[in-house]
Formats: C-alpha cells, structure tokens, sequence
C-alpha cells in the first residue's frame, strides 16, 4: 500500500479489470477448474499419512529393526478389556464373555484370538479383569471395518460384564467426524459480516470466495499429498485456516470497494483501486503466511514439511481467488452491494476527504487518544499482562493423546480403565527394546534384569529373537501412564544410564509408540527455538521492506511474540492444568499435543503480521500527510479499526468452533490461534501498538540511510484520494 494513487496500468489493475470485465469467463473457468480438482482430489487423492517415525531417534532404530526382522509383527492390534463383577469363571459372565470371542473371531479382518480362559497371563489373580490382543488380518485395514467390532463390543457390556475394546483405529473408528463445527464457523462469520457491512449481498461475497477456494484448496492439497504425504489432521486444520484467511482477505477487498462506491467512483474503477490497495496489501499478508508457515520445514519432521506445503497450497488458493474471483463478483454485483440491508441509520459521510474531524471523532480515535495520554502507564500495564499470561508456558509438556485422554463415554477409554486397573496404568504405555543379535542363543538376561530393576518398571517380558537370528526384542511395562511425566523421565533414565552402565545393554535401543511420541516432543522441543527465530528473521525482512521502517518491524515482531507466548500460556492453563478445561470440551487434563505449538505458531505469526500491515500501512499514509505520530496513529486506528475487528471476530468464531469437534487435539490448535488472534486485536492492537508508537515518536519510522518520512505540504482539507488510498 503507498500514499499513491494505484497506477492505472499496474499488472494488478490489469488483472482487476480483465476480470471485472470478462467476468462470466472468469467464474466459468472458476467453476470449471474446482470441479475438476475437487474430482481428481476427493476422488483419487493420496491417503493421509500419520506414521511420525523416522529419524535417527533410538525409538526409530527400534522401530527400523522391528520393520526389519519381525515381519510378523507389523500391522495394528486390538486389545479387547474385560471386567466382571462377580469374576470372569461366574457361568452367566463366562457366557457373555465366550460370545464376545466368537464373535470377534468370525470377523474378516481379525486374526487368530486367544481366549482368556486358555492363557493364565492374561486374567488378573482374582479373576475379576481379563484382556487378551487382537491382532489385525491385514496390515492396512480401514478405520471402517473396525468400527462394526467397537459396536459389538460396546452393546455387549452390561449385566456386571464391562467391556472395552482399545487400540489407534479403535480410537479413530469410534471418534465422530468434524461434523457442523465448520457450519457453525461460517454461520457465525456470516453473522459477522452482516454487523459489519448491514448487507446480505456485502455478506455472501467474502463466504462464497473462500467456500470455492477452500475446496478447490483441500482437493489441491490431496493431489499434493502424492508428493509430500501430511497427517489426518491437516485437512481440518487447512479448512480453518483457509476459512479464516479466505473471508478475511475478501473482507479487506469488499471493504476498500464499498468506499470507492461512496467516493462516486464507478464499480470498475472501485474495483481497479480496492485490488490495488486492499488486494495489494492481500497478496503481501498471505505471502507472509505461507513463508511462515513454511518455516515448519526447519523442524526436519517428514509430516510436518507435508503440513507446511498443504496449508500453503491453501493459503495461496484463497489469495488468488481474493484478486481474481471477487472482482469477478464485483463486476455482477456493481452498485447492489448493499442490496438486502435492514434499515439503520447511515452514517453521514465526513467532508474532509476520509479524515475524521475532532467534532466527529470516533470511538476508536478516542480510545487511542486516551491511550497515547499515559503510553508508558499502558505499555506497562499491557506488556505485564501478556508475560503474565504467559507464564504458564514454561511448565508446557508435549505428548501425543491416547486412549486416556478421550472422551470417557467411548469404549477405548474403557479400555484404557479396565487394564490400568487390572494390569497397572503403564499397560497403555509399553516400551519395546530392540537390538540385534549373533545368533539365537544371545543372552539378554543381563539387560532384561537391569531394566526389571529399574525404579519404574512394574515388569519385563522373556526375549523373543527374530527367524533369522539377528534381532531381539523384548518389553517392558512401566508403573506410570502415557501422558505422565514420570514415563517420560523414566525412558531417558533407562537410555542415559541403565542401558550404557549394563553389559550388553549398548546397543539396545528403545522404542514402541510411547518412546516414539517422547522422542518427537523432545526433537520439537529443541528445534522450536530455531523456527521461530527464521521465521521471525523473513518476516522482518518483508514487513521491513513494505512499511520501510526498521523500528516498526521490530515492534511488529515483540508484540507478535507476546500474544503468542500468552496463547501459549493460556492453552497449557485450560489443556494441562484443568482450568475451565471441562467447560471447553477437554475430558481430563492432558499434555500439549506434539504438533500444536509448531503448527500454530506460523499461523499465528502471519496472522498477526496481516493485521499489522493493514493498520500499520494506514497510519504511514496519516503520518506522511501530517508528520505527526499521534494523530497518524489516531486516524489510522479510525480507518481500520472496523474492518480489524470484524476480520479478528470471524478468526476467533472460527476457531472456536474446533472447541465443538471431537477431537481434542484439534481442539487444542484452534483453542490457541482463537486466543492469540483474540489478544492480538484488543490489547496488541488497541493498547501496545498506539502506546509504544507514542513513545517511539519520530523515530517509528528510522531506516538505515534515509531520514524519517516529513509532512505533506498539502493541508489535511484539502488531502484528496491521494491520501485515502
């Protein structure tokens, strides 16, 4: 955005005006083009991937010679969870029981099942609790298939017989689809934009912009999954982001239109300078978000880099449809936007070309003036708050959820209760050494024993060598559960000191899912810092470039820093220590997920660096046309408070509705961006960012090698369009 008027044979004029012109051609193509990605996607698109394994990690060497040597063991199992009040030998459960075997057993996609009642191991000493593994015929079965077994084993429970069955894709089988939470985001974001335009036909253009351009995104992305496969999580949370982003950025651009009408301009010409301005301004925000977030990349997880590519596919969707679609749809709706509008009182257009005058000053213009009266005091009593808020991050613990975390209403979760009370909590939670061996005759007795007698390990299993004679594996059950911290501490112990000090113990390695999320938590704990320190260096390179201010760029990045960090605080508050959780749709306290804090991170950041451009970018206009920080800041808050609000409510609205979906990890994600980008457009925005401006003064706007922007010598009555664009 400049001070400029937007140049009439731009590539972005061009490109506004072919489209408002041959507009039917262009929705033609529109149309065309999703349909046909969304056939390719939704129809022959890749599969999601969640295997996180890999590395160098001792649980992916563990995992590398287990794929290796024990062939047999690949594929997921069940685990089926059996509790009888009066024992599992009494006849009528003993029935009940036998059925639930036969049943499961004539299942096409299970394989053989061991009968408690021929395995001693497998039944508690007071005959009460009983469990036994089922392992599954194929190693890649549907979720699907699974979810007949979870059913039949569910309606089977009753008559002092409670059963259970656990396992991943139990888990996922019996977790509901999303289902109406992304309704329910774009109800309320339509809600929104009706406040803020009073028009249905103002509303429907920024939902029907990003609706097209999210699902040719997600169909796009599916495509892309061929070349860098991403986790099942991706789609949900690309679909939020792109909502978000895709109304935010159409908002920016129907706004900026709706004041070219009200200056007299003609809808082509309204067109021409709302793409050249807001649509300017659309492209550098939504270029600051992809690079953020393909700052994921430096985290060297495979997935995540599939992450990062998929949401910046959407992104990039939504921003080509922001300056090719809409004016499109600018182009049929013309003089009409504000057709469909209940009556209300409309504002009296100022007279002093788009500035506000001191008798009509605006809440906005008046809540920044109060600001800048006591900046240090607000500035304090803003950043105080922030740190406080984020205080809470520096016990944050990283985990992945399992059975323990569900809902408690789900039979996994029975699962997971029956065997921590039978069998220890630590069942859940198993860790499998793995090593390779000479021959089969290898005597891992003394390594056995040491990890039995470790403080922490309830028991350890007898070895089991591979076919071949090369590998061995066996496991031990510790007394904690998955998400304890005291397993986590247990598994670094076992590698740093047990192992090593213990004959033979060298080159065993651990592993199994457990050691497998402690390993991942412990990489992403370490190669945070790193990406946030790029991703915060490329982002101040661009808003540095764009607002041509050093100083500002800076300020920019603390306070981006600060709402995160306070986001961060807030998420560990509700997820890990409890606080308010139950009310939010958590079923119990819980770590943070592994992914949550990196995935939400760039987001974040590049949201909080669109909202920055566009205030920012207004108040430079004010500060070149008066040379004076307090009422740049002043009137630039006046021009874009409505529209920062309204693009800030929609963000928040539609992440907050991930709160209605089952999945808790999701439910984490959104929880943390909806608070950060809520802090960010009340106390970043309305306090810390008038507060140190006024502090700063003229030096807001130090470059290296050019001296601090003067006034205009064109008096503000007489500032035409020069100075509102």
């Amino acid at each position: 955005m400049t001070t400029e008027t937007p140049r009439a044979d731009g590539v972005l004029a061009n490109l506004a005006r072919f489209c408002f012109r041959r507009r039917r051609l262009v929705l033609l193509a529109w149309i065309v083009g999703v349909l046909a990605v969304a056939f390719a996607g939704f129809g022959y698109g890749a599969a999601p991937d969640n295997d996180f394994s890999g590395g160098d990690s001792d649980s992916a060497r563990a995992q590398a010679l287990i794929e290796k040597h024990f062939p047999e063991r690949q594929g997921d199992t069940l685990t089926l969870a059996i509790k009888a009040e009066k024992g599992i030998d009494d006849p009528a459960a003993r029935q009940k029981i036998e059925k639930v075997l036969a049943d499961l057993a004539t299942s096409p996609v299970v394989g053989p099942v061991t009968s408690p009642y021929q395995d001693k191991s497998l039944v508690t000493q007071d005959r009460r609790i009983a469990r036994t593994t089922i392992p599954l015929a194929r190693k890649e079965v549907d979720k699907t298939a699974v979810r007949p077994l979870v059913d039949l084993v569910r309606n089977a429970s009753g008559d002092g017989v409670t059963l259970g069955l656990g396992g991943s894709l139990a888990e996922k089988a019996e977790t509901p689809p999303q289902g109406s939470a992304e309704s329910v985001g774009i109800v309320a974001a339509g809600v929104i934009l009706f406040i803020a335009f009073g028009s249905l036909v103002a509303m429907g253009l920024p939902i029907v912009t990003a609706l097209l351009a999210i699902a040719a995104g997600i169909a796009l992305m599916k495509l892309v999954g061929y070349l860098v496969p991403s986790p099942d999580f991706t789609a949900i949370m690309a679909a939020m982001i792109g909502l978000g982003v895709g109304i935010d950025y159409a908002l920016f651009i129907v706004t900026r239109y709706k004041d070219g009408l009200q200056d007299g301009d003609e809808p082509e010409t309204a067109t021409v300078k709302a793409i050249t301005t807001a649509g300017h301004a659309v492209l550098f925000a939504g270029t600051t978000v992809v690079i953020a977030l393909m700052g994921l990349v430096v985290m060297g997880q495979r997935l995540m880099t599939g992450v990062a590519v998929a949401t910046s596919v959407i992104v990039l969707v939504t921003m080509i449809a922001a300056v090719t679609l809409l004016p499109a749809f600018l182009g049929f709706t013309g003089h009409k936007i504000n057709s469909l509008r209940l009556p209300r009182r409309t504002a009296r257009r100022r007279e002093t070309g788009g500035v506000p005058s001191r008798q009509r000053r605006t809440l906005a213009e008046r809540w920044a003036g109060a600001v800048q009266r006591k900046p240090l005091v607000a500035a304090m009593l803003a950043g105080a708050a922030l740190v406080v808020l984020a205080a809470p991050t520096l016990s944050m613990r990283l985990s992945n959820p399992d059975a323990s975390v569900q809902p408690h209403d789900r039979s996994s979760y029975t699962s997971y209760e029956i065997l921590s009370e039978g069998f220890g909590p630590g069942y859940g939670a198993p860790l499998i050494f793995a090593t390779e061996v000479g021959s089969e005759d290898a005597d891992l007795r003394p390594v056995i024993e040491a990890v039995g007698k470790t403080e922490g390990i309830a028991y350890a299993t007898p070895p089991q060598v591979s076919k071949d004679g090369q590998a061995a594996i066996f496991m031990a059950f510790p007394t904690t559960g998955y998400q304890d911290k005291a397993t986590a501490d247990l598994v670094h112990r076992l590698r740093d000191d047990v192992l090593p000090k213990t004959p033979g113990g060298e080159g065993v390695y651990v592993g199994g899912p457990n050691a497998g999320t402690i390993d991942m938590a412990d990489d992403i704990g370490s190669r945070l810092p790193l990406m946030i320190a790029v991703v915060i260096a490329v982002s101040l390179v661009l808003l540095t470039a764009l607002i041509r201010s050093v100083t500002i760029a800076l300020q920019a990045a603390v306070m981006n820093l600060l709402s995160i960090g306070a986001a961060y605080g807030v998420l560990v508050a509700v997820v890990q220590w409890g606080w308010l959780g139950s009310a939010l749709g958590f079923p119990t306290t819980m770590p943070i997920t592994t992914w949550v804090p990196m995935m939400i991170f760039p987001v974040l950041f590049g949201l909080s660096m669109d909202y920055e451009v566009f205030l920012i970018s207004r108040v430079r206009e004010e500060y070149e046309r008066t040379g004076d920080t307090r009422t740049a800041v002043a009137h630039g808050m006046a021009r874009t408070a409505k529209v920062i609000t309204a693009a800030a409510a929609i963000m928040v609205a539609v992440f907050t509705t991930s709160l209605l979906g089952p999945d808790v990890a999701v439910k984490q994600g959104g929880l943390g961006m909806a608070v950060a980008v809520l802090i960010d457009a009340t106390v970043i925005r309305m306090i810390l960012v008038p507060a140190v401006m006024e502090l700063c003064g003229r030096a807001n706007w130090w470059m290296p090698g050019r001296r601090a922007p003067k006034a205009a010598s064109t008096p503000p009555a007489e500032v035409g369009e020069e100075a509102r664009v």
